[in-house]
């Protein structure tokens, strides 16, 4: 009886007899040599089946296997430099489980229309797998940052009665007899937790019902919102320089084959080590000027301007100090110059634009009640929030990180919709 292994494990069983379950990913054949290119989700190996090695038997079912055929393929694990993996089987059993016919996505090229619409198939792609195993390990690492640096882990509501940003592009909902929307942030949360746990940090789903169709936006995404007390601007840019440096380099060390099946030029990567430059919005918008662009002081930056900014670094950048009135209710004026707030946005190399957004918050009950004035925001919903200025309040600062478009820039995508295993789109909810 052969022993069980997976494809990722075959080089621990050289010269040994196993038995994979796979799926035919590919199958060419020179008359009496077939090569079955074979996948089990964990990677890929060569089955070479020999008519004169194998009983008959064994060759009509190799024969008779399509693309996404299933299978238990038993044989030898060997060496084979020539080979990607660096492992072969030569092929001694075959069990076949299910034979494919007409399987959709064929080795030509597909509109991404049709590959969406098949996206449940379209995963089994090496390119696709190989996004979402990337993404598990950012995921891991970013876990692994927070864990190891005393952060706890805090999971706040996805159900919420309102929103401080405003109810516009939220998804409305029945909570009962009440109006309840999906969450688009934790950060007010995460702030209570943070009076209570000191470092936290929130990683869960968010949605924006924002009619947008841009390569950069999703409607429902994972967010990573951390949360630190006695902590200012300053402290909090180096937290975001050492996170994302730590998370970028965790995927060089650990995904190396996966970079490679999409294709990413791994040596921009290699560059990511903080610290990060930072500019800034004045000096951005002297430095957009410059360039030609005609935007006024006190407008918001759009991806092109981004996009320019970016492009004179090969790290990401933070941009520092907008204006009190492009940015939330909750960020913190610079006491040497109360019209800019103490923020950053962070923005990734090679026109990937904002990753992170953060600042530091206001920890001024006055101030914070002046600013619910000026924004309409119902005290009577977040008394709760200004409990946390009434009752102990210190310095405190927090940011965002957008998953989706770290994965899309770390693996160098055009698109977001390829970040996540079934993204939800402007005008796709299917599958």
């Amino acid at each position: 009886m052969s022993n069980k292994s997976v494809i990722r494990d075959v080089f621990k069983h050289v010269g040994e007899t196993v038995t994979i379950g796979s799926w035919i990913n590919n199958k060419r054949s020179s008359g009496k040599i077939q090569f079955l290119q074979l996948r089990d989700g964990s990677g890929y190996i060569q089955g070479v089946v020999v008519k004169s090695e194998v009983t008959e038997e064994v060759w009509d079912a190799a024969k008779s296997l399509t693309q996404e055929s299933s299978l238990y393929v038993t044989g030898i694990i060997r060496e084979e430099p020539r080979s990607a993996s660096g492992y072969e089987m030569s092929v001694t059993g075959i069990e076949v489980i299910h034979i494919t016919e007409n399987y959709p996505i064929t080795p030509k090229e597909h509109g991404v229309d049709f590959l969406m619409d098949h996206r449940h198939l379209w995963l089994r792609s090496n390119k696709q797998r190989a996004i979402l195993v990337i993404r598990a390990e950012i995921i891991r690492s970013v876990r692994e940052f927070f864990d190891t640096n005393g952060f706890t882990l805090v999971d706040p509501p996805i159900l919420t009665p309102t929103s401080a940003e405003g109810t516009t592009n939220l998804f409305h909902t029945k909570y009962f007899d009440e109006d309840a929307y999906l969450t688009q942030s934790g950060q007010l949360y995460m702030e209570a937790a943070a009076m209570a746990l000191g470092k936290v940090y929130s990683f869960g789903p968010t949605f924006r019902a924002e009619k947008s169709k841009t390569r950069r936006h999703l409607i429902e995404f994972w967010m990573i919102e951390p949360e630190m007390a006695f902590t200012d601007h300053e402290e909090s840019l180096r937290v975001q320089e050492n996170f994302i440096s730590y998370v970028v380099q965790s995927v060089l060390k650990n995904c190396r084959t996966e970079l490679e099946a999409v294709g990413r030029d791994v040596s921009k990567l290699e560059q990511i080590q903080a610290p990060f430059p930072r500019i800034t919005y004045d000096e951005a918008i002297e430095f957009l000027h410059g360039k030609g662009f005609d935007i006024p002081w006190g407008d918001d930056f759009g991806a092109p301007h981004e996009t320019a900014i970016a492009e004179s670094h090969d790290k990401p950048v933070f941009i520092t100090h907008y204006p009190v009135g492009i940015k939330s209710f909750y960020m913190k004026p610079d006491p040497t110059r109360p019209e800019v707030v103490l923020c950053a946005d962070m923005i990734a190399p090679e026109g990937y634009g904002e990753i992170i957004g953060g600042s530091q918050r206001i920890d001024d009950q006055a101030l914070l009640e002046e600013r619910f004035k000026e924004h309409n925001l119902s005290l009577e919903t977040y008394q709760w929030y200004m409990d946390l200025r009434k009752y102990g309040s210190v310095p405190h600062s927090g940011f965002g990180l957008g998953l989706e478009r770290t994965v899309a820039w770390i693996c160098g995508l055009d698109h977001v919709r390829e970040t996540i295993a079934f993204p939800r789109t402007l005008y796709r909810l299917y599958p």
